[in-house]
């Protein structure tokens, strides 16, 4: 720190001995040294680096609030989805779990249908954790194909529906507050 001090002093000096053709006091002994310095040109000197390191700390500043910022708004980015990877994976659960619904309890025995009533409950649970964490499920029956939410995995022509037309959902697309986290496998109409 005392050594950049010295040499911005010294580039001070430099720059007055420029300015006035002498050696601005810089050499022992030299009469003529103090007399030769102009008091307004040094002020004038002074007043010019001062504006200068103004500049440059304002320049630094505003660098500074723009990466604070940044960094705030990346690490805001990384909190608002933090359990996005633990959500992906109890997909999978529930995916599971609609498909054990699904079955057709009319004609089992008693028990199983208690083991499928204890799934619905279990379903109903899981869905309402869902929603309450904005995990919401992608609705693409019916409506046109949107490749930005779905995936086409099969295509078929069916002369009664339009063309381009979700037929059949494969796998549930679901979104995790405003981010798509897992797209829905359809079957398109073409």
């Amino acid at each position: 720190m005392a050594k950049e001090k010295h040499d911005k002093k010294e580039e001070v000096k430099e720059e007055i001995k420029d300015n006035q053709g002498g050696c601005a006091g810089s050499c022992e002994g030299c009469a003529g040294c103090e007399p030769q310095l102009d008091p307004e040109m040094v002020i004038q000197i002074l007043d010019s680096r001062n504006k200068e390191l103004e500049e440059k700390y304002m320049r630094l500043q505003a660098e500074y609030l723009n990466f604070k910022t940044r960094t705030q708004g990346e690490v805001s980015r990384m909190l608002q989805y933090e359990g996005e990877n633990f959500i992906k994976e109890m997909l999978v659960i529930k995916d599971n779990l609609e498909r054990a619904v699904m079955m057709d309890d009319n004609d089992l025995s008693d028990e199983v249908s208690k083991f499928l009533s204890g799934f619905k409950m279990i379903l109903g649970a899981l869905t309402g954790l869902f929603d309450k964490y904005e995990v919401r499920e992608v609705d693409c029956l019916g409506k046109e194909f949107d490749p930005h939410f779905e995936e086409a995995v099969l295509t078929e022509h069916d002369d009664t529906k339009p063309e381009n037309v979700v037929l059949e959902v494969l796998t549930k697309g679901y979104t995790y507050k405003d981010k798509l986290i897992r797209p829905a496998m359809v079957k398109v109409n073409k």
